[in-house]
């Protein structure tokens, strides 16, 4: 994501950036993640047009890409599935994750930074992880599927260009459809906290601009940021 922001300016276009190594990791909300040799690091650097609203839907984008390169590099898809807002899930336990980054303006151009993890190789002890949080998984210890960072970025590449040109063509709404029908504990109670509240209820769906709905015993809600526990 540092290497974007400073290659955003130099760019006439699109670009994925593939990290074999990082020494300053981080995910959501600034925190610290460890990357392990072996794991999948990379960002996708682009100059969306669209409102910032609609800018930010392609987190769902992104993460149905990522299904389907993963099921392109195993051959299966069986485990796999997708939490709001933007991690990949197998078997129950944390995958990969997905951050959207707005790099402000470039030449006069707003630029967006989509950063992908993927545990390839190792994942992240229990303790590294604060209280809650699904188990960390790796794709080897689950599939038995040993797939070099190269190979997976040479499947999303194809697979988010595939879906971003959906996206601009027909919006928002297919990419909604084809995230719910892969979504995890949908109808099942979540719980979903931000920094100062929480709110549990039935996972209803997702609505037209991204938010998460929960129903509760009062009422429906929306919420547009936070992190979802099971």
């Amino acid at each position: 994501m540092a290497e974007a922001g400073r290659l955003a300016g130099t760019l006439a276009g699109p670009e994925w950036i593939l990290a074999l190594r990082q020494t300053a990791a981080r995910g959501r909300r600034g925190r610290a993640w460890v990357t392990p040799d072996g794991n999948f690091s990379a960002t996708l650097v682009m100059m969306p047009r669209e409102a910032p609203g609609v800018v930010a839907l392609r987190s769902f984008v992104a993460s149905l890409a990522l299904f389907d390169a993963l099921v392109a590099v195993t051959g299966r898809a069986e485990g796999l599935s997708l939490k709001w807002p933007n991690d990949v899930l197998l078997n129950g336990g944390k995958l990969a994750g997905i951050l959207l980054e707005s790099l402000g303006p470039r030449r006069g151009t707003t630029h967006l930074a989509i950063g992908v993890g993927v545990n390839l190789a190792a994942a992240p002890g229990a303790d590294e992880v604060e209280p809650g949080a699904l188990r960390p998984v790796s794709l080897v210890s689950e599939t038995g599927a040993a797939v070099a960072p190269e190979a997976l970025l040479e499947a999303l590449a194809a697979a988010y260009a595939r879906h971003e040109a959906a996206f601009v063509t027909y919006g928002f709404g297919p990419v909604r459809e084809a995230w719910l029908a892969r979504a995890a504990r949908l109808g099942e109670t979540v719980a979903a906290r931000t920094g100062r509240s929480e709110v549990t209820g039935t996972f209803e769906t997702v609505d037209d601009t991204g938010n998460l709905v929960l129903k509760t015993a009062k009422t429906r809600q929306a919420i547009p940021a936070a992190d979802v526990f099971f």
